[in-house]
């Protein structure tokens, strides 16, 4: 038998997953970190603690499974994408890492535009200047910490940190790196231009590879560390979406998956590169060589019904505990009784601005034709179907790129739903469904590794031979017209409540 390792750096932990070449999980380990906030709107981690728990979480499975090292042919890692970790010249961490949640960077990505102009950037880059993003991160540094930016030697992203403490060598991979905002995201390598405009020497940066492309092999210290065997071949891995497009096999044109976590993604995969030029979604590389994906992120999916959860639902939670069930499954009971539409009730999921399809920091959530007939549980299906049609419009633009989608899996705490998953189905107007395993990015990476390690012929093959899909669920033909009304009065709320919006955030 044969052996493969996903390891998943994320913000609050890293998890390591050892599976074997069926994909079926023999081992795994989580190991959590601290996320520093020292100022309003700033998040920092240390990327010490992303090579402890990764070192220790390595060696738990190697260990507790029992399988020989030798057994295990590959690992990959997925990650947390946008962070800046900085070394000098002789590896060591500069500063913490500022990670990817981090919003001080406005002032840099004004400059970031203002050097490489609007129009350009999102031609080469694929996306307008953000503020989570790589670059501006980096600008920041060089504006606020000159002394530190002077010893900075190498600029790698999170999983490349970890990566360089296994391998010893400095790499990158395609997907994690278009979100940097330094890849000429049509060609697959860094942009002479852009980094020559914003006067970023490129010798900082890292080789790029392709994400099942073995990048080192685990170094004699680290083997140490590990208890992997000297020589272990390490792959490029991937950014945690791309990562999750391969673990539920969203590998070919025309599949896509939607995730309701905390925020929600739906994301596609297409072989022709399409870049919206008003950068309302996100045009990545793909783990997928030669290929790209789309990505279209509502920033309050699954944070909405958490903050309907957690202030309204009080006896929700109680009577959950009592019968040992999880809160949200009674919610889902609530809110079946509501009929489509709740009484003529929407709700705007923007409790932490927007990005697309508005790329608006200053909207916020509404519910929109509250009237004394509504109940608790009005206000708890509009939470839901207000996400849902805000999934919807990523999905619109997607289309409207021309990237098909046949196939829609859903993922994320909301994608365990069935209630939530038939919303999708009735919205989307097409089938929906979910991956056996919940495995996710490690899969995905594992996956990586076995191309790498010559395991599978190809991405491709290698999730048609380990991803199992559970039976769709189809949408029901006369809700479809029902959510339509719903949704088309449902898209002419922002443009109504924009300026608003803007006159509120100026209070």
């Amino acid at each position: 038998m044969e052996y493969l390792i996903g390891v998943d750096l994320g913000t609050s932990g890293t998890k390591t997953v050892l599976f074997d070449t069926d994909g079926a999980v023999v081992a795994s380990k989580i190991v959590e970190y601290p996320l520093y906030q020292e100022r309003n709107g700033w998040a920092e981690q240390d990327p010490l603690d992303w090579w402890n728990a990764a070192a220790e979480t390595i060696r738990a499975v190697v260990s507790e499974s029992g399988v020989d090292p030798a057994a295990i042919r590959g690992l990959g890692i997925s990650g947390q994408m946008h962070g800046l970790v900085m070394l000098d010249g002789e590896g060591n961490v500069l500063r913490r890492s500022i990670i990817w949640c981090d919003q001080r960077t406005a002032k840099e990505c004004d400059e970031i535009t203002a050097r490489v102009g609007k129009e350009r950037l999102i031609e080469i880059t694929a996306n307008p200047a953000l503020t989570g993003f790589t670059a501006s991160k980096i600008l920041w540094v060089r504006n606020n910490e000159p002394e530190i930016y002077a010893k900075c030697a190498h600029i790698l992203l999170p999983k490349d940190y970890v990566r360089y403490m296994l391998t010893g060598d400095f790499a990158t991979e395609v997907s994690d790196a278009s979100g940097m905002q330094l890849l000429d995201v049509p060609h697959r390598c860094w942009s002479a231009e852009v980094l020559e405009k914003l006067e970023i020497d490129p010798a900082l940066l890292p080789k790029v590879f392709e994400s099942p492309e073995v990048t080192g092999v685990v170094s004699e210290a680290a083997a140490k560390r590990t208890g992997l065997l000297p020589g272990t071949p390490v792959v490029g891995g991937a950014g945690d979406n791309a990562a999750a497009a391969v673990g539920t096999g969203v590998v070919t044109d025309g599949t896509a998956f939607t995730t309701i976590g905390t925020s929600g993604v739906v994301f596609a995969h297409t072989s022709d590169i399409s870049i919206d030029p008003k950068g309302r979604v996100h045009t990545f590389c793909c783990a997928v060589p030669g290929a790209w994906h789309v990505m279209g992120v509502t920033q309050g999916a699954g944070l909405s019904l958490k903050w309907f959860r957690d202030n309204f639902c009080g006896a929700e939670k109680e009577t959950a505990a009592s019968m040992d069930v999880d809160p949200y499954y009674l919610m889902d009971k609530e809110a079946e009784q509501v009929p489509i539409g709740c009484n003529r009730l929407l709700y705007l999921p923007y409790l932490m601005g927007e990005r697309t399809p508005h790329l608006d920091p200053d909207c916020r959530g509404a519910f929109i034709g509250l009237s004394a007939m509504h109940t608790k549980r009005d206000l708890l299906r509009a939470v839901m179907e207000g996400v849902t049609f805000s999934q919807r419009g990523s999905l619109e633009i997607l289309r409207g790129m021309g990237v098909s989608v046949d196939t829609m899996l859903a993922c994320g705490g909301g994608g365990t739903s069935k209630l939530w998953r038939q919303m999708l189905a009735d919205t989307f107007a097409c089938p929906v469904r979910t991956v056996a395993s919940k495995e996710g990015p490690a899969l995905g990476v594992a996956i990586l590794a076995g191309v790498g390690a010559g395991i599978y012929p190809s991405v491709e093959e290698g999730c048609a031979r380990v991803i199992r899909l559970n039976d769709p669920q189809p949408p029901i033909a006369e809700n479809i017209p029902v959510y339509e009304k719903y949704y088309r009065l449902y898209t002419q709320l922002y443009p109504a409540l924009k300026d608003s919006y803007k006159a509120l955030a100026a209070l």
